[in-house]
């Protein structure tokens, strides 16, 4: 027992090996750690080396295709209805799955094909959009006309000035591609030349034209009193009345630009592809509808004319 003390006083006492068999575990935990690392990097490897050029194609695509859908969708009820059904079915699978729940599982495989018949049912505001916009070849040539100003815009701003300073509402829709011939038979047939004077008159409070909507077929008033669609979407501000409702609903079933001068407030909207831009200065008015009718720069435009959020 002394003898074991006094080594241990002078240092000459061996220590317990566990140290050592600590630093040799240590040591072998980062070889495998580095040996499965190396496995994992060879095999993603050789998973890409298996992707041919016409897997990137076929990838680029169908992202091309989720990100056309969910532009369509961009702002729509159809947003919150997707994000619903995402919810409720990641839910349901996780607790199939969780549980082991046959019966449910059975129910849902065999309900799938009336759910696939139902989207279209759901969506079909947006598919319809989607499918005029494919039809709509022409919109891509404009690239390549001549960016003339429609003498119709320049004769809607000076109007909308002085009908916005008399509070008088107004509401002027633009056709474009997709024809409103069945929007024109409703209202009363004009074909007449743009003036200021003929939108004051039109939309005077006393004459009987003004309870409806102007359409516009080229450089043409083509009929007044027109009946629109209205728009089921939620409007948030009260302020926004029938005409507000008839401008976003033609809107959204055709490609058509309409403008709506406030009656309470005297304010100018836009309504384009199921959105409307609110609060717009009368100054740029017809700078915004004509890169709005040329097509090109519209984005950019709608992005920046945006209302800013209280």
């Amino acid at each position: 027992m002394v003898y074991l003390l006094t080594r241990f006083v002078n240092g000459r006492l061996t220590p317990t090996p566990h140290g050592r068999h600590n630093e040799i575990y240590s040591f072998r935990g980062r070889e495998l750690f580095r040996a499965r690392s190396l496995e994992l990097f060879n095999s993603l490897l050789e998973r890409l080396a298996l992707i041919r050029v016409v897997d990137v194609i076929d990838i680029l695509l169908v992202t091309l295709i989720i990100f056309g859908v969910l532009m369509l969708i961009r702002g729509t009820r159809a947003v919150q209805v997707l994000r619903g059904m995402l919810v409720l079915a990641t839910i349901i699978f996780v607790l199939a799955q969780i549980f082991e729940l046959r019966g449910f599982t059975w129910l849902l495989d065999n309900m799938l094909p009336v759910l696939l018949l139902a989207i279209p049912v759901i969506f079909q505001p947006e598919l319809r959009r989607a499918l005029e916009q494919l039809g709509l070849a022409g919109r891509y040539l404009r690239f390549f006309r001549r960016d003339e100003l429609n003498p119709v815009v320049v004769t809607l701003k000076d109007a909308a000035l002085r009908l916005s300073q008399r509070r008088h509402g107004a509401l002027v829709v633009f056709e474009q591609d997709t024809g409103l011939q069945e929007y024109i038979d409703t209202g009363v047939q004009l074909d007449a030349e743009p003036s200021p004077e003929l939108f004051l008159t039109i939309f005077n409070k006393h004459t009987e034209l003004h309870d409806g909507a102007i359409i516009i077929r080229g450089e043409k008033l083509a009929a007044a009193a027109c009946v629109l669609p209205l728009s089921t979407s939620s409007l948030s501000d009260r302020q926004m009345g029938l005409r507000h409702r008839a401008a976003l609903g033609i809107s959204e079933v055709s490609d058509a630009v309409a403008v709506v001068v406030s009656e309470e407030t005297g304010q100018v909207s836009i309504a384009h592809n199921g959105r409307i831009l609110r609060r717009q200065e009368i100054a740029r008015l017809d700078a915004i509808l004509h890169a709005l009718l040329t097509g090109p720069h519209q984005s950019s435009l709608a992005k920046d004319s945006r209302e800013p959020r209280a």
